[in-house]
């Protein structure tokens, strides 16, 4: 049996490992050649981590697997008929069964021409093209620009109220405002603006109230301007329009929500209005013989009846089933019992020593919750080396507030539009308001 998997990130790469060393052959097609930490693409931007620090090639991780191949190359389409996967390049790939783990990308709400002003941190090269940006837009600013210019200069907007913006406006404004704070001669990084946009009422629409209140506070300690029920109606290359307010900024930073990346149109399906496809208890798609969809593209109700949020954990849950599926189907013939998700809680940081944590039945702020947050965001990353140096670099942060990675990339890098994402954050469906895809 050929077993393909196209997407590389949690659930593809689970998937993987779960077949791996097995009685079967087992192709991963990625368009990029390395797994990509998602959820802390947000420190690459804001010059915590380096991007090595959070990438690791897919070749390396797999290379114990002998009966598993890597092929670099981007799928074009998928001839279920067939059964063979199209690619840009090179020949088809014939298969036995097809798992598409293609992830998500960003929804900007009908207005995709915003990405190009308001890019969101689903790549590393938007995730280094905002460091760049942030950092010159300060260097402009010592340089001795006129006060309206150094006060828009000194402006970072986030799109979105989920983790991910919390996450990313809590990062910029210690940035901004203490690591910088003593390398700057003419301009008091003090003076930084950093404001986060939500359309909805509260921050975190995912989590309990309080901790969405705890961490509207926490920012507001760090300087961030919280705008709540305002809803973002135009994005421009100097700025932002939010109801009917013009906010002039160097960095306009994008996490209001996701949707599935478009490979619904490759099985000749039309997906949900987030692009999701339908699948069954055991994740194998309808009317298409031998394909199996996992992670943020799969739409599938969990025990209370709503759908699967577009989770890091669930989708490495959904390798792991699906692998292990597959191998005892074809070792024993067996059928797999539904997939049954186990969440694990739901977290979000908000700078120094300040996170929330939320496991249903009961929640953690603070301190505690905040190295709770360290632990699983180091457990996760793939590989010993890469946990012991983020470690060390996050202590060594956490007692001399130093960034080490403040390099500006010459020329900078372009802004392309969002690309699919392997691993996952979930967004809300409502425009400016983020929910995001989570351990």
């Amino acid at each position: 049996m050929h077993v393909v998997i196209v997407g590389a990130g949690f659930g593809g790469l689970a998937c993987a490992k779960a077949l791996g060393l097995r009685p079967l052959r087992v192709t991963v097609v990625d368009r990029v050649n390395y797994h990509l930490f998602v959820p802390l693409l947000y420190q690459v931007a804001t010059a915590a981590l380096s991007p090595s620090d959070i990438a690791e090639p897919i070749r390396r991780i797999l290379r114990r697997y002998e009966n598993v191949e890597v092929r670099l190359g981007e799928v074009t389409g998928v001839d279920w008929q067939a059964k063979r996967v199209l690619l840009g390049e090179g020949p088809a790939l014939d298969y036995d069964r097809l798992v598409i783990a293609t992830g998500s990308v960003y929804n900007y709400f009908g207005h995709d021409e915003w990405a190009r002003y308001a890019p969101g941190l689903r790549n590393l090269e938007n995730a280094r093209a905002v460091r760049a940006q942030v950092l010159r837009a300060l260097e402009e600013a010592e340089a001795g620009a006129d006060a309206d210019r150094r006060r828009a200069l000194m402006t970072t907007i986030v799109v979105g109220g989920g983790p991910t913006g919390v996450e990313t406006a809590g990062a910029v404004a210690e940035l901004t405002r203490h690591a910088l704070a003593r390398d700057f001669r003419r301009i008091d990084p003090q003076e930084a603006r950093v404001v986060l946009v939500e359309a909805g009422p509260r921050l975190l629409p995912a989590f309990p109230p309080h901790l969405g209140a705890y961490a509207e506070a926490r920012l507001a300690k760090l300087g961030v301007e919280v705008l709540l029920d305002r809803a973002v109606e135009h994005v421009g290359p100097d700025g932002v329009t939010v109801s009917g307010e013009r906010i002039g900024a160097s960095a306009v930073i994008w996490g209001a929500g996701i949707r599935a990346a478009p490979a619904a149109e490759w099985l000749g399906l039309s997906g949900d209005r987030l692009g999701r496809i339908a699948v069954t208890p055991d994740l194998s798609v309808p009317e298409r013989p031998g394909v199996y969809v996992i992670g943020d593209m799969a739409l599938l109700a969990g025990a209370d009846g709503a759908p699967l949020p577009a989770l890091a954990q669930v989708a490495k849950q959904q390798g792991i089933y699906l692998g292990t599926a597959l191998a005892r189907e074809v070792a024993r013939g067996e059928a797999p019992a539904p997939f049954r998700f186990h969440n694990r809680g739901n977290t979000a940081i908000i700078g120094r020593s300040a996170a929330v944590f939320d496991f249903g039945r009961y929640q953690l702020t603070g301190r505690l919750a905040w190295l709770l947050w360290a632990f699983v965001h180091v457990y996760l990353l793939v590989g010993f080396q890469k946990r012991v140096l983020v470690s060390i670099q996050w202590l060594w942060r956490y007692l001399t507030y130093e960034r080490g990675a403040r390099l500006i990339m010459d020329p900078v890098p372009a802004m392309p539009p969002p690309a699919p994402s392997r691993g996952s954050r979930a967004r809300g469906p409502a425009p400016a308001s983020g929910r995001r895809s989570r351990r």
